[in-house]
């Protein structure tokens, strides 16, 4: 590392991982936080060790920093012990424990039986076992044996080397995408940036869960099936005679979607992609709305508009980007609505403020979803408001787990915009050393840059 024996030293020891045996044990590069705020610091700590025979341990080519990792950088998590940062990274198996290998179960997930030292692996960024009644109808990132990387609990992945526990359901074997999903298959992928890969870890997941929620609301469903509430949830369309009562400027959806970040940008390009796919496509009009405070962030919502191409974009609605203050924001969406308010609203920020506007701009029977990371600020309105309005909410997080395969397909198709890096229209900003760590947390939070990975081996 070009650095003395002194140095050295002085880093292993910095870090809660590490003993004073620790001199003498292997070491790897990571990135850690300090407490109490703001305090990120380049170190050298023990390499990670198989700690259950279920664990795998993963060399990392590259680890991302992500919008979430802000709260715990901020101080807002109520974290008071220094951990290895980052929930996002992909990379190649390094170590397997004893639970791996074609003697396995098939009653456990594949990867126990399949995968194999040196397979290119992507993970989600909580831990699931794949096994339980949680795990099983989707609710991954709510597993019981559940963790987040990057967290007191778990070291994450803006490092060198990751341990994995339950690796065989929380990593995704990329040497073998049609076990991820059928139609993915190795042909259809190589054109596929690598760096693109690491977004399937987190935000491309999240921003498709937000956009899933969003659209599959009954009260949003409504609007683009063309069913007057509740003939939605009927298949008998003539037995309800309200189904029947929306004539066209009724079936005009309308979503506002809060926050322009990495995940707002990635629930932009799912919602669009969800509402070409879907059947009734050429029989209501929509408009989503696009809001940020940061102009840099509305400018590349803007040029990744610009940049996607397809068949139906632009036939029966748009997508309008929006800034100014709250107040003329909430002016200029009640008057494109002729008042009403919008039809849903999808909110992937993660704080009070974002909420208060969404809660003002949408319609009564309207929905909220929201895949922001909220502190302990209350929420800011009452249960007496919401009754009020009719409002439903979806609060939570993205189960990685269950989304990843058909963001997959996203990323495949979306190469435009995930695909490449540094260009007006990317996503991801740039990819740079780990020891720059410390000028990118501060960077990203203060807006100034986006996406940005790291490469642990520069």
């Amino acid at each position: 590392m070009g650095m003395g024996m002194s140095c050295l030293v002085g880093m292993v020891l910095s870090h809660p991982s590490c003993t004073p045996t620790a001199m003498t044990q292997e070491t790897h590069r990571t990135v850690c936080w300090y407490p109490p705020s703001f305090d990120v610091r380049v170190e050298d700590v023990a390499m990670p060790r198989i700690e259950h025979p279920d664990d795998a341990v993963v060399k990392v080519t590259l680890g991302g920093l992500c919008g979430s990792d802000l709260h715990i950088y901020r101080g807002h998590g109520g974290i008071d012990k220094v951990h290895t940062c980052g929930h996002e990274f992909i990379g190649t198996v390094h170590k397997l424990g004893d639970n791996y290998g074609s003697n396995q179960a098939d009653i456990r997930p594949s990867l126990y039986k399949n995968l194999k030292v040196g397979d290119r692996v992507v993970a989600a960024f909580t831990v699931s076992c794949g096994e339980c009644h949680v795990c099983h109808v989707g609710y991954t990132c709510r597993c019981p044996h559940g963790l987040l990387f990057g967290s007191p609990f778990l070291n994450g992945g803006q490092a060198q080397y990751v341990r994995v526990p339950k690796a065989g359901a929380t990593l995704f074997n990329l040497e073998n995408p049609e076990s991820i999903l059928k139609s993915l298959t190795p042909d259809k992928i190589k054109h596929i940036n690598d760096a693109s890969l690491l977004i399937l870890s987190d935000i491309l997941p999240t921003g498709l869960f937000g956009a899933v929620q969003t659209l599959n609301h009954p009260k949003v469903k409504a609007i683009w099936e063309g069913k007057g509430w509740p003939g939605v949830f009927f298949s008998d369309a003539d037995a309800d005679p309200s189904a029947n009562a929306m004539n066209e400027e009724d079936k005009f959806l309308t979503i506002a979607l809060v926050g322009l970040g990495p995940v707002g940008i990635c629930a932009l390009v799912s919602l669009l992609d969800l509402i070409w796919n879907l059947e009734t496509r050429s029989k209501f009009r929509y408009r989503i709305v696009a809001v940020d405070l940061l102009e840099s962030r509305r400018n590349k919502a803007q040029a990744v508009y610009d940049r996607i191409q397809h068949p139906d974009k632009g036939k029966n609605g748009d997508v309008v980007v929006l800034g100014g203050d709250l107040g003329e924001l909430k002016e200029k969406v009640m008057e494109w609505t002729g008042g009403v308010g919008v039809t849903a609203v999808l909110e992937a920020v993660g704080h009070a403020d974002a909420l208060e506007l969404a809660f003002d701009v949408v319609r009564t029977f309207g929905a909220i979803t929201s895949i922001g990371v909220h502190g302990a600020v209350p929420i800011p309105f009452t249960g007496r408001q919401a009754y009020n309005k009719n409002i439903s909410f979806d609060f939570g997080r993205c189960p990685v787990r269950s989304m990843l395969p058909r963001a997959f397909e996203i990323l495949v198709k979306r190469q435009d915009v995930f695909g490449e890096i540094g260009t007006e229209s990317s996503l991801i900003d740039r990819v740079v050393p780990l020891n720059q760590a410390p000028e990118m947390y501060r960077k990203f939070e203060k807006g100034d840059v986006g996406k940005v990975l790291f490469d642990p081996w520069k």
